[in-house]
């Protein structure tokens, strides 16, 4: 009776240790395991490069991101966000102000750009952003908040791969995290917007 036992849970066996290779291999060894984390894993790994994106700043200027930015070798890390948020944006506002004055007091500013992305290009015309650019000290020397077209917003999303969900009263839920990328418009890493040394050894590493 007990060898009958063992002999029925050899398939059980087999089938669930072959389940857990294949997450293994599909999680790359369980890292990620969320949506979130295997995005941010793609990032580190493959280094996918983005395409040309043509952005309205908070002054009305063109600012170009994606292979076109690289001219001048400057990382952009760049942020997304809603400039109506009372939560996760403004939050995430007090982390990039604080990263800004990492890179200056480390001498870094000089080769790299913050850049905070509205998706709710139809609300965040460019006195709304430099409203909240006013509230965060982003004066455009080092961090800039700029807004797609409304046509343009899905490639944005779509090429750094945040999700964005309306929450049926006015706002969003949205990814909230620092995206790097390099002066070649690759994307190579992307950080919670709170680890700064994460995104300054990042830096350092590409400069």
């Amino acid at each position: 009776m007990a060898k009958a036992k063992i002999r029925e849970l050899f398939p059980v066996c087999a089938a669930l240790a072959l389940g857990i290779g294949v997450l293994w291999l599909a999680t790359d060894g369980f890292r990620a395991l969320t949506e979130e984390g295997a995005r941010r894993l793609h990032a580190a790994k493959s280094k996918p490069k983005l395409p040309a994106f043509v952005l309205e700043d908070m002054n009305g200027d063109v600012l170009r991101l994606g292979p076109d930015s690289g001219k001048d070798g400057k990382t952009t890390l760049v942020t997304f966000i809603y400039t109506t948020c009372p939560t996760l944006c403004q939050a995430g506002g007090g982390d990039i102000a604080k990263l800004r004055d990492r890179l200056r007091e480390m001498r870094l500013d000089g080769g790299v750009r913050l850049l905070s992305v509205s998706f709710d290009p139809v609300r965040d015309h460019p006195q709304q952003l430099r409203l909240y650019a006013e509230q965060h000290g982003a004066d455009g020397a080092v961090w800039t908040i700029a807004r797609p077209s409304a046509e343009a917003l899905g490639s944005v999303i779509d090429g750094f791969g945040v999700r964005v969900i309306p929450d049926g009263w006015g706002g969003y839920q949205h990814n909230s995290a620092l995206h790097v990328v390099d002066g070649e418009g690759r994307l190579t890493g992307i950080f919670d917007t709170d680890d700064i040394d994460g995104v300054l050894n990042a830096v350092r590493d590409g400069t």
